[in-house]
Parts: structure tokens; sequence; C-alpha cells
């Protein structure tokens, strides 16, 4: 299977970075967040916002694709698992993340990966990939709804309040903005009132949403292809009726 290189992973300074220093003090104004697992996290780029507003716990989970030195977060805060294999831990946290990971996961992986997301937690921040949203080894993108039906089997809930208060924050990256979801089980919502607000206040099914930004991309993308088939039309044309007229 084809790997992210490494000026991807390089790249997470400005894509996830910015975004998770935006979203990380949203998170703690909704609930209590001293302890953070990151399941596919790359470099470490949101682990290191989330210490940076306040964790005092942060565990990064990711393949051995990941060099040390690209690390943002201590080495011994990292852990290597293959994620095609369960990830299971013995330690529990205030909050597990996966976020667009998931769609590079095999279908039969979907729902076996999804609970040990909340085996580590009462909460997950969650984001994955919608259908023809685009990237390397995306084996399994899919609309909102399908995850939040896999996280109902696990008993969580989903809370889709930061789409909307993202959506036109120009420091977050367009997939966190047109993806991003928390899922809490029934405890943490009884625990946290303002996490449990936003899920009284979350619609169902969720909303399936592009964000501008991926549809500009879409649109810039199928220009040359327009251009061309403009190009074309006319001799198509003359061909199709000249044919017509041997007849």
């Amino acid at each position: 299977m084809e790997r992210y290189d490494r000026k991807f992973y390089d790249d997470l300074r400005d894509t996830a970075l910015p975004s998770a220093s935006c979203i990380a003090p949203i998170l703690r104004g909704l609930m209590t967040i001293d302890s953070v697992v990151d399941v596919g996290c790359g470099n470490g780029a949101w682990l290191a916002a989330f210490a940076e507003a306040g964790a005092s716990r942060i565990l990064g989970v990711d393949g051995a694709w990941i060099e040390s030195d690209q690390l943002l977060i201590p080495r011994e805060c990292f852990r290597r698992l293959p994620l095609s294999e369960p990830v299971v831990l013995a330690e529990r946290f205030d909050l597990a993340m996966s976020l667009e990971v998931a769609e590079h996961l095999p279908p039969e992986r979907a729902a076996a990966f999804v609970s040990e997301l909340c085996a580590l937690a009462p909460v997950v921040l969650f984001s994955a990939a919608i259908p023809e949203q685009g990237g390397l080894n995306h084996v399994n993108e899919q609309w909102p709804e399908y995850w939040a039906d896999l996280f109902r089997g696990s008993g969580y809930l989903a809370i889709d309040t930061l789409r909307f208060l993202l959506w036109d924050d120009p420091g977050v990256t367009w997939w966190y903005k047109q993806n991003l979801l928390i899922f809490a089980d029934p405890e943490a919502l009884a625990v946290h009132p303002r996490l449990a607000a936003a899920q009284t206040a979350t619609r169902t099914p969720l909303l399936a949403l592009v964000h501008p930004e991926r549809y500009m991309m879409a649109v810039r993308d199928a220009r040359p292809s327009f251009g061309k088939w403009l190009r074309r039309g006319p001799l198509a044309l003359q061909a199709s009726l000249a044919k017509h007229r041997r007849k």
C-alpha cells in the first residue's frame, strides 16, 4: 500500500496544528480534558495543541512510517501500532480522537475500529473523509451518518456542533470544518452539561455536508475537462451530422 511521504507529515504543521490550536479550547469549553489519546496521530500536532491547552497526559498511536524526528510531542508519548490490527490499550482517557484516519481502513474493519475508539474514552473526537473527497488510499469514504450508526452500536451519541462553529473560520483546514464530529456515551453527557446541550441540539440524521473550499477545488479540477469538451463538442456534432447525411 502506498503511504504518505515525509512532506505530508511536515505539512501538518500548516494544517493540523493551527486547526487543533483553534479547536482544542472549544472542546475544553464543553468538557474537562486532562488526558487525550490520538489514534492515527501522524506527527502529533493535535496532541501538541491539547498539551498546550492544558492536558497533562497525552498519547499518540500510529504506524511505523512516522519518523521520530518529525514528532511534535515527546517520543515517550508516542506508540507504534498498526491500525489495521486491533488498537487495544490498558489505559483510558478523557478524550480519544481519530481524525481523517478511518477512511484508510477497509470497510470490514470499520465497526471494530469505532468500538476500539469507544473503549479508550467516554468522548471521541472523530472525522473521516466523505465520498469523493479524495486522498491516498481512501478505501472507505462515507457520509457522517454511516459513522454515527457505528458509534450508536457502542452506545455513543453524535454531537454535531463543531462543524457549524468552525464553518467560516479561516484558521481551520477545510476537511475538519466539513467532517469533525463528537461522539459521547450517556455517562459523559450526564457529567458535562454543555456537551449534553450540544447533543440535544444535534440534528438527526446527520447532515451530509460539502465545504465550499472542497467544492471549489472540485470545480477547478473539472475545468480543464470541461474546456476540452467545449472545444471538441462542435467537431463531434459536425461528425455526427455528416454521418447522418450519409445514411
